[in-house]
């Protein structure tokens, strides 16, 4: 039975826990999307990676309740959200409205916001530091994830 589900709201999230877990000695899988099926008996976590982080927020919502249904439905007790350690997703956010939901969802009062120490983000003066050095004017003027970029191509090239 899967005893720790994690849901992601990016690939690179997802691997980046993924990786812990595997260090840790759990056996685990990461999959892309909800599951639709069994997952096999031996592995103790699961890590669902969504797109949720710069998709609009009910459909970021709407995947991250289908992931935990699906992960309830496997039995699995132990739920924890990945989301973006700097916290840039939409401009509104997705982290604070699918954290409601899966509190509602559970039928939790609380939770726990960590830092990643492990991966060098703490948090603390009212910001985000990597390695120890303020993350505010990068973040603050880095390209919104989802949106397209000048540096991106609008064709495939080759």
């Amino acid at each position: 039975m899967i005893k720790i589900g994690v849901i992601a709201d990016d690939f690179t999230g997802a691997t980046d826990i993924a990786s812990f877990l595997v260090e840790n000695g759990l056996p685990m899988v990461q999959i892309n999307g909800v599951p639709t099926g069994k997952m096999p008996e031996a592995i103790d976590a699961l890590v669902i990676s969504l797109k949720t982080r710069s998709c609009p927020v009910v459909e970021a919502t709407q995947q991250s309740l289908a992931a935990l249904s699906w992960l309830q439905q496997q039995g699995c007790k132990q739920i924890y959200f990945k989301y973006c350690s700097t916290f840039d997703s939409t401009a509104k956010g997705n982290i604070g409205p699918v954290t409601d939901a899966l509190m509602d969802a559970l039928d939790t009062p609380f939770t726990v916001f960590i830092s990643g120490p492990v991966g060098q983000r703490t948090y603390g003066l009212s910001g985000v530091f990597v390695r120890n050095e303020s993350t505010a004017g990068r973040i603050r003027d880095a390209p919104s994830p989802g949106k397209s970029h000048d540096r991106q191509l609008s064709s495939p090239s080759g």
